[in-house]
């Protein structure tokens, strides 16, 4: 591809074909329907979208189920038929265009691909929760191939946002609530989905588009898309950090968020889309609009139209659904605008550029579908690849051993290590003793899947108590509220499971906002995800009650796993359980990962990636906040249940028996000696520090280094891991002297560490 071809393709477009490259206007799921016969037709709906603007931009969802498209196994397009649904959209874009340019598709993926047949990875809550950036970005390299096997070119992605109010329905899609393991997550989805240096862009990955730019987890009171009364510090130091490393790992797209920043709406905010994120971190790809978030710019800019315009001068290049983008076209005549048009449309046929959608001469990746996996054919001045229902299947497969990888490494034990193996060995006594599954989770499976997935098939729905009953017959009950059962049952109980939390799970009768959020929530129905924000986040449905009573009908061992997708408060389980597991919403292979850790086959490598509160009236409570929250209510002195990071069975009987940090050029060195018990080990050591002196009030703690590892049993093992200064200390400061500290099950180990930035200049 030359700048000359680029250029020539632009000089050929008319200003409303420009403007319709910007467009992504069209739901996907409308452009494809069934004949009498059952087959995949074209709609009238995308011919005459293609034909407004004399071809197509993007087209979001083509492949997209759940119950907010209505889409599911009885009329969706299944993995098989995405071959024939590709073919059909872009030789209808092709045949009806003029310039043989394709349509970029865009899916859903924030945690694997929102589609039928689509694997369901953990959310990322429970991906925080591995502290393994590694593990994620070889399951985010399944993903991309998953993806780019069935035709799609862009990934849509969560990982910017951070868990900062846990009464924020979206905390599921968060990392956690620090910035360091966020920022190595999206490195990890980055470099997964799209190659090192982009290598994998149009060869086998795909365009990541990182979300939600930004601070949208800090919005006040934990009310999703409102205003984030944030300063300028706390932005650069909490949330931007991820997209600092989104743009080093070379993301070619970041989506703006629905929130403002101190009054200045993301998606309208010059400074954050050109100022920081072009001229500051030099981010060269596109910026999308979050769905309908231009729309929502109306009562700043006083119409539909100013609303796109405002949008565009500040640094959107791509709409998601909504009419300001599609009035762009009413402004020829404005020279700002024909500008701000023509830079955007450069982006996006860059974009499309990689993936071979542009005519002939105009191409930079038309040479990078890979061998075997999908044919060229071509359409008018144009050609589209082809992908081939073979590789599709085997790219699923591929997936899915990942996400039952990561399933079994989300697992996080909060309390009761002594009595695990003890509950385990009675689960697995060849005895006639029952074992009890209660909780209103305790035959479900869609707990486990998040927001944002397709519905599974038949034969992969499954849940604790089936797993059970798999392994262990008829002894397995189930009592789902503490009813049902004989109280010699209960009196006989080898062994209590409670499936306790929360849920996402949208039924295909529920009520949706225009952006697909929940907009009703039935008494019963979900307790998390976009539109379930709570003022409340003690456990629902009076499931602390439901552990009192069965407390009261049996005094057999009581194993509580909590299913979440936020920081619910967990202290009455703690008080009332032999031993607790949490797992965030763990994807498709939840069920199988938690039983494994019941029967003792698998560790639980796990660690907290938010802070549990004690109280729901304490929250939020962060590690990293700078003044504690202990003694300050006087109702509640200690408002933190469990800090972040705590997990019982991440490097379960591992020492420190040595921690040194020493100041080298511009980074700390810090060298750790473990040494595993009797047992095999794996979980990620983690260091943290404060700071002592400098300009700012010091956080409470920050973490500054992890690194997952597994030891065999009596294996010592030396670490060295590299802390730079900027991630200990203010760029403006000369000196910094810092204490750092690794604890593992007997102490705190510290040691404090002089900082000297060289070359430094005030």
């Amino acid at each position: 591809m030359t700048v000359q071809s680029i250029d020539a393709l632009m000089g050929a477009m008319s200003f409303t074909e420009k403007v319709g490259q910007l467009n992504q206007r069209l739901l996907g799921w409308k452009a494809l329907t069934r004949d009498g016969a059952g087959r995949l037709v074209v709609t009238d709906e995308l011919k005459r979208e293609i034909d407004r603007w004399g071809g197509l931009g993007v087209l979001y969802g083509l492949f997209r189920a759940d119950p907010w498209s209505g889409q599911h196994w009885g009329n969706g397009i299944r993995p098989e038929e995405r071959p024939e649904a590709i073919r059909l959209v872009q030789e209808a874009v092709l045949i009806r265009s003029a310039h043989g340019i394709g349509a970029l598709l865009s899916e859903e993926a924030p945690h694997g691909h929102q589609a039928l047949g689509g694997t369901i990875l953990p959310t990322n809550l429970a991906m925080g929760a591995t502290f393994d950036p590694e593990a994620v970005r070889q399951a985010q390299e399944a993903v991309a191939a998953e993806l780019a096997a069935s035709g799609v070119h862009i990934a849509l992605v969560s990982g910017l946002d951070m868990a900062r109010d846990p009464r924020w329905g979206r905390c599921e899609e968060c990392f956690g609530e620090d910035p360091l393991m966020a920022s190595r997550m999206c490195e990890a989805i980055v470099t997964g989905m799209q190659g090192e240096d982009r290598s994998r862009v149009g060869r086998g990955g795909v365009a990541v588009v990182l979300k939600h730019l930004a601070a949208q987890g800090e919005a006040v009171g934990g009310r999703n898309g409102q205003s984030a009364i944030i300063g300028t510090h706390d932005l650069h130091e909490i949330h931007l950090p991820p997209v600092v490393a989104g743009v080093k790992a070379g993301a070619l797209g970041f989506m703006a968020a629905y929130n403002d920043i101190d009054s200045v709406p993301c998606c309208a905010s010059p400074w954050l889309l050109q100022e920081y994120l072009r001229d500051e971190l030099g981010f060269d790809g596109i910026v999308m609009a979050d769905g309908l978030a231009v729309d929502r710019l109306v009562d700043m800019a006083g119409s539909i139209p100013a609303s796109g315009r405002a949008a565009l001068l500040a640094g959107v290049d791509v709409s998601l659904w909504d009419q300001g983008f599609a009035s762009l076209e009413r402004y020829a005549d404005d020279e700002v605008v024909v500008a701000a048009v023509d830079r955007s449309l450069r982006r996006v046929l860059e974009l499309k550029a990689m993936f071979g959608l542009l005519p002939e001469g105009c191409n930079a990746g038309a040479d990078r579908v890979p061998s075997g996996s999908s044919e060229r054919i071509a359409v008018g001045r144009g050609s589209v690849a082809l992908p081939k229902a073979e590789a599709i299947a085997e790219a699923i497969a591929r997936t899915r051993t990942e996400s039952r990888t990561l399933a079994g490494e989300c697992l996080t034990l909060l309390d009761g290590a002594e009595q695990w193996n003890g509950i385990g060995a009675c689960l697995r006594d060849d005895q006639s003793d029952p074992i009890i599954v209660t909780g209103p989770f305790a035959d479900d499976m869609a707990c486990f899947l998040g927001d944002y997935t397709a519905p599974l098939e038949r034969t992969q729905i499954t849940s604790v108590y089936r797993q059970l009953r798999e392994r262990f017959g008829e002894r397995v009950l189930l009592s789902a509220d503490g009813t049902g059962l004989e109280g010699a049952d209960w009196l006989n109980a080898a062994a209590v499971v409670a499936v306790l939390g929360g849920t996402s799970e949208r039924s295909y009768d529920s009520a949706f906002a225009d952006n697909g959020a929940a907009a009703a929530v039935a008494e019963h129905g979900a307790t998390c995800g976009e539109g379930v924000d709570l003022c409340d986040v003690t456990l629902p449905w009076r499931q602390d009650a439901l552990l009192d009573r069965v407390r009261e009908l049996t005094d057999a061992p009581l194993v509580s796993v909590v299913v979440s997708g936020r920081a619910h408060v967990l202290t009455h389980v703690l008080e009332t359980s032999d031993a607790t597991l949490w797992e965030g919403y763990a994807g498709q292979y939840g069920p199988q990962a938690v039983v494994d850790a019941l029967v003792g086959e698998t560790g639980m490598p796990g660690r907290l990636p938010v802070t549990l509160p004690a109280y729901a009236g304490a929250v939020p409570v962060r590690y990293n906040d700078r003044q504690s929250a202990e003694h300050v209510y006087r109702d509640a002195e200690e408002p933190v249940l469990l800090p972040f990071g705590f997990g019982v069975g991440s490097l379960s009987g591992v020492r420190v028996e040595s921690f040194t940090a020493t100041a080298e050029d511009n980074a700390v060195r810090v060298d750790l000696r473990l040494s595993a018990g009797e047992e095999p080990a794996s979980g990620s050591c983690t260091v943290f520090a404060r700071r002592i002196g400098g300009s700012h009030i010091p956080r409470l703690a920050q973490l500054v280094a992890a690194e997952h590892l597994e030891l065999a049993a009596g294996q010592r093992l030396d670490v060295r891991l590299d802390v730079p200064f900027d991630r200990l200390m203010d760029p403006h400061d000369a000196t910094m002297r810092v204490r750092l500290w690794v604890e593992d099950a007997d102490a705190r180990h510290e040691c404090e560490v002089m900082l000297v930035r060289r070359g430094h200049t005030d």
